[in-house]
Protein backbone atom coordinates (compact mmCIF):
# COMPACT_ATOMS: atom_id res chain seq x y z
CA UNK A 1 0.00 0.00 0.00
CA UNK A 2 2.91 2.23 0.90
CA UNK A 3 3.87 1.94 -2.93
CA UNK A 4 0.83 3.36 -3.96
CA UNK A 5 1.03 6.41 -1.85
CA UNK A 6 4.41 7.32 -2.78
CA UNK A 7 3.57 6.40 -6.43
CA UNK A 8 0.54 8.92 -6.06
CA UNK A 9 3.06 10.98 -4.31
CA UNK A 10 5.01 11.56 -7.43
CA UNK A 11 2.18 12.04 -10.00
CA UNK A 12 0.99 14.56 -7.84
CA UNK A 13 4.46 16.79 -7.91
CA UNK A 14 4.87 16.43 -11.98
CA UNK A 15 1.35 16.94 -13.00
CA UNK A 16 0.81 20.45 -12.37
CA UNK A 17 3.86 20.75 -15.22
CA UNK A 18 2.46 18.17 -17.15
CA UNK A 19 -1.50 19.58 -17.07
CA UNK A 20 -0.49 23.40 -16.85
CA UNK A 21 1.95 22.97 -20.29
CA UNK A 22 -1.01 20.46 -21.94
CA UNK A 23 -3.54 23.71 -21.32
CA UNK A 24 -1.06 26.33 -22.73
CA UNK A 25 0.12 24.48 -25.79
CA UNK A 26 -3.87 23.85 -26.79
CA UNK A 27 -4.67 27.64 -25.40
CA UNK A 28 -1.61 28.93 -27.73
CA UNK A 29 -2.47 26.49 -30.75
CA UNK A 30 -5.88 28.19 -30.76
CA UNK A 31 -5.12 31.51 -30.32
CA UNK A 32 -2.12 31.54 -32.59
CA UNK A 33 -4.00 29.53 -35.52
CA UNK A 34 -6.51 32.98 -34.81
CA UNK A 35 -3.73 35.62 -34.63
CA UNK A 36 -2.08 33.74 -38.57
CA UNK A 37 -5.93 34.33 -39.61
CA UNK A 38 -6.06 37.86 -38.61
CA UNK A 39 -2.88 38.51 -40.34
CA UNK A 40 -4.03 37.96 -43.57
CA UNK A 41 -7.05 39.97 -43.59
CA UNK A 42 -5.15 43.46 -42.10
CA UNK A 43 -2.13 45.60 -43.03
CA UNK A 44 -0.83 46.19 -39.43
CA UNK A 45 -1.06 45.34 -35.65
CA UNK A 46 0.87 42.03 -36.29
CA UNK A 47 2.45 42.14 -32.85
CA UNK A 48 -0.36 42.48 -31.01
CA UNK A 49 -2.33 39.65 -31.94
CA UNK A 50 0.83 37.30 -31.99
CA UNK A 51 1.37 38.73 -28.07
CA UNK A 52 -1.68 38.10 -27.42
CA UNK A 53 -1.71 34.68 -29.02
CA UNK A 54 1.06 33.70 -26.58
CA UNK A 55 -0.96 34.50 -23.05
CA UNK A 56 -1.76 31.20 -22.11
CA UNK A 57 1.97 30.45 -22.31
CA UNK A 58 1.51 31.60 -18.49
CA UNK A 59 -0.07 28.17 -17.00
CA UNK A 60 3.32 26.66 -17.59
CA UNK A 61 4.76 28.97 -15.67
CA UNK A 62 2.11 28.61 -12.82
CA UNK A 63 2.57 24.27 -13.57
CA UNK A 64 6.48 24.88 -12.24
CA UNK A 65 5.62 26.94 -9.88
CA UNK A 66 3.40 24.81 -7.91
CA UNK A 67 5.54 21.71 -8.95
CA UNK A 68 8.52 23.20 -6.95
CA UNK A 69 6.31 24.00 -4.08
CA UNK A 70 5.37 20.15 -4.13
CA UNK A 71 8.57 19.22 -4.13
CA UNK A 72 9.49 17.55 -0.74
CA UNK A 73 9.52 13.72 0.83
CA UNK A 74 7.47 11.52 -1.04
CA UNK A 75 6.22 8.59 1.31
CA UNK A 76 2.85 6.90 2.30
CA UNK A 77 2.22 9.72 4.79
CA UNK A 78 2.79 13.22 2.28
CA UNK A 79 1.54 10.99 -0.83
CA UNK A 80 -2.34 11.54 -0.92
CA UNK A 81 -1.87 15.18 -0.63
CA UNK A 82 1.00 15.94 -2.79
CA UNK A 83 -1.27 13.56 -5.77
CA UNK A 84 -4.49 15.97 -4.02
CA UNK A 85 -3.27 19.32 -4.62
CA UNK A 86 -0.83 18.44 -7.98
CA UNK A 87 -3.50 17.09 -9.77
CA UNK A 88 -6.25 19.33 -8.50
CA UNK A 89 -4.46 22.07 -9.73
CA UNK A 90 -3.13 20.84 -12.77
CA UNK A 91 -6.04 20.25 -13.94
CA UNK A 92 -7.38 23.83 -13.27
CA UNK A 93 -4.48 24.94 -15.18
CA UNK A 94 -5.29 22.70 -18.03
CA UNK A 95 -8.83 24.21 -18.06
CA UNK A 96 -7.87 27.55 -17.94
CA UNK A 97 -5.17 27.35 -20.12
CA UNK A 98 -7.62 25.72 -23.01
CA UNK A 99 -10.65 28.25 -22.22
CA UNK A 100 -8.10 31.21 -22.39
CA UNK A 101 -6.83 30.30 -25.65
CA UNK A 102 -10.85 30.04 -27.16
CA UNK A 103 -11.08 33.93 -25.32
CA UNK A 104 -7.75 34.98 -27.34
CA UNK A 105 -8.84 33.87 -30.35
CA UNK A 106 -12.02 35.15 -30.36
CA UNK A 107 -10.53 39.03 -29.26
CA UNK A 108 -8.47 38.34 -32.26
CA UNK A 109 -11.59 37.82 -34.38
CA UNK A 110 -12.98 40.34 -32.93
CA UNK A 111 -10.71 43.13 -33.09
CA UNK A 112 -9.30 42.74 -36.76
CA UNK A 113 -12.70 43.73 -37.92
CA UNK A 114 -12.78 46.52 -35.30
CA UNK A 115 -9.59 47.57 -33.92
CA UNK A 116 -10.62 50.22 -31.71
CA UNK A 117 -12.18 47.37 -29.01
CA UNK A 118 -8.73 45.51 -28.97
CA UNK A 119 -8.09 46.57 -25.18
CA UNK A 120 -11.62 45.63 -24.10
CA UNK A 121 -11.90 42.19 -25.92
CA UNK A 122 -9.23 40.94 -23.90
CA UNK A 123 -11.21 41.07 -20.90
CA UNK A 124 -12.19 37.96 -20.96
CA UNK A 125 -8.83 36.62 -21.03
CA UNK A 126 -7.64 38.60 -18.16
CA UNK A 127 -10.31 37.26 -15.86
CA UNK A 128 -9.38 33.80 -16.93
CA UNK A 129 -5.58 34.35 -15.47
CA UNK A 130 -6.87 35.59 -12.37
CA UNK A 131 -8.75 32.23 -11.94
CA UNK A 132 -5.44 30.51 -13.03
CA UNK A 133 -4.05 32.61 -9.86
CA UNK A 134 -6.01 31.76 -7.91
CA UNK A 135 -5.15 28.18 -8.22
CA UNK A 136 -1.62 29.12 -7.93
CA UNK A 137 -1.73 30.96 -4.83
CA UNK A 138 -4.14 28.53 -3.22
CA UNK A 139 -2.18 25.94 -4.29
CA UNK A 140 1.15 27.02 -2.38
CA UNK A 141 -0.79 27.79 0.87
CA UNK A 142 -2.01 24.01 0.63
CA UNK A 143 1.65 22.95 -0.42
CA UNK A 144 3.22 24.51 2.66
CA UNK A 145 -0.22 22.46 4.77
CA UNK A 146 1.59 18.84 3.46
CA UNK A 147 4.89 19.50 4.88
CA UNK A 148 3.67 19.88 8.39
Amino acid sequence: MDLLYVTLGWIGIYAPVALGSMGSIIGCARAGQAAIGALLDVESGYGKYIGLSAMPSTHSIFGIVIMLSLNMKVDAVHGPGLFAVGVLSGLGLLICGMCQGQACASSIQASKSKPEIFGISIAPAGIIEGFAVFILVFALVLSGSIKG
